[in-house]
């Protein structure tokens, strides 16, 4: 088989973890790193055991590449993604796509232009017990959707020192734990219900007014050991806290809370979806394992076993029930979707994996939760 070269841009906390996917799939190697200067795309190619270091203009150069992957902050997003496109590479971006939907729509259309494969990192969906939900779904072990309800929890940003590129808005956007991570539990919601959302109200909370930004760089998820006199004082614009209200296309509704200051809660998303026939509830803290609801019999607790599971799931698991499998796991299952369909050399006409499109969708529920919550008021997607 054709080995498959890639480069990765960008060695904050997802590069590395795009990075250890890709180097467990059979037929790709990851040949360059680019990051914001020569001498630091060289140290952290050492670090990393990757051959080539790059500026990103160089990098885009090399007609041995392949494909891209984008994990550079999101006011990169665009400006990368479009310079790839254009130099004939196909393209994973972390999400957000861009910060602006027109440049959404732009690199969209470019993508489609060019038949160049393109995704956006949606990883969350390749659980398979996120799977196992949208095919049970799709069987009728559901019913008619009557509510869906879903959190997304974090605390890493729980303390007044903790600081991050994430909370200013000339590099994150306008938005941030809804464009973080509300991003992630909207897209799951709408991909394992099969339902649009169509109207929000959106309420957001800022609990720091101001943080103490470190006057020296901190890597994100890092312990901070700093000293009082090694920060300064600066006013933060983004939200902390979220709760949107949702309406469905199918005329019922549902809700989401999403935060990156409850203590404790490290990286949980949940789940519970409400119908005529069962409830199913999920938590990424818990994968591998999924609460069925019933009314008339016995609940249910359903564990990954791929004896157990429908083909479409069982196609993400890489081991025998009773070995667990998490975030890591994501990342390598879309990958491998993603990689096949570069090694066809375009674009599928009906993707599995979460395409730039679904990246422009995201971003424009964003950009509807953001309005809904400076005018109080629903807003129409």
């Amino acid at each position: 088989m054709r080995k498959i070269k890639a480069a990765i841009v960008g060695t904050g906390f997802i590069g590395p973890a795009h990075l250890e996917a890709l180097r467990r799939i059979p037929n790709v190697e990851v040949k360059a790193l680019c990051e914001v200067n020569i001498e630091l795309a060289k140290e952290k190619a050492t670090l990393l055991g990757i051959p080539q270091a790059y500026t990103f203009e160089e990098m885009l150069k090399d007609e041995e590449i392949d494909v891209v992957h984008i994990c550079t902050p999101n006011f990169l997003h665009f400006s990368q993604s479009k310079a790839a496109l254009l130099a004939g590479k196909h393209l994973v971006c972390e999400k957000p796509l861009a910060t602006k939907i027109e440049e959404a729509e732009e690199l969209v259309a470019l993508a489609k232009e060019k038949g160049l494969v393109n995704a956006v990192h949606f990883n969350l969906r390749y659980y398979p017990m996120v799977r196992q939900m949208k095919t049970m779904r799709e069987s009728g072990e559901l019913g008619d959707i009557y509510s869906i309800m879903g959190s997304y929890l974090q605390d890493w940003l729980f303390l007044q020192t903790d600081y991050n590129w994430r909370l200013e808005p000339d590099k994150s956007g306008d938005s941030r734990a809804i464009a973080d991570i509300g991003s992630h539990l909207l897209d799951l919601t709408e991909y394992v219900t099969g339902l649009k959302i169509t109207e929000v109200m959106a309420d957001f909370s800022t609990v720091h007014k101001t943080r103490l930004k470190p006057l020296k760089a901190i890597e994100t998820y890092s312990g901070k050991m700093l000293n009082a006199a090694d920060y300064e004082e600066v006013a933060i614009n983004t939200e902390d806290h979220a709760t949107v209200m949702l309406r469905f296309d199918n005329g019922n509704k549902g809700s989401v809370t999403v935060s990156q200051v409850n203590a404790g809660r490290k990286n949980r998303l949940n789940i519970e979806i409400a119908g005529s026939k069962s409830n199913f509830e999920w938590c990424s803290e818990k994968p591998n394992e999924m609460w069925i609801g019933k009314r008339e019999v016995a609940n249910q607790q359903l564990m990954k076993d791929p004896a157990l599971f429908t083909p479409e799931a069982a196609g993400l698991i890489s081991f025998p029930g009773g070995h667990n499998e998490g975030f890591p796991d994501t990342s390598k299952q879309l990958f491998k979707e993603v990689y096949a369909a570069v090694l066809d050399g375009k674009q599928p006409d009906q993707p599995t994996f979460p395409t730039f499109e679904d990246g422009l969708r995201e971003l424009l529920i964003c950009e509807r939760i953001i309005e809904s919550h400076k005018k109080q008021a629903w807003v129409k997607i």
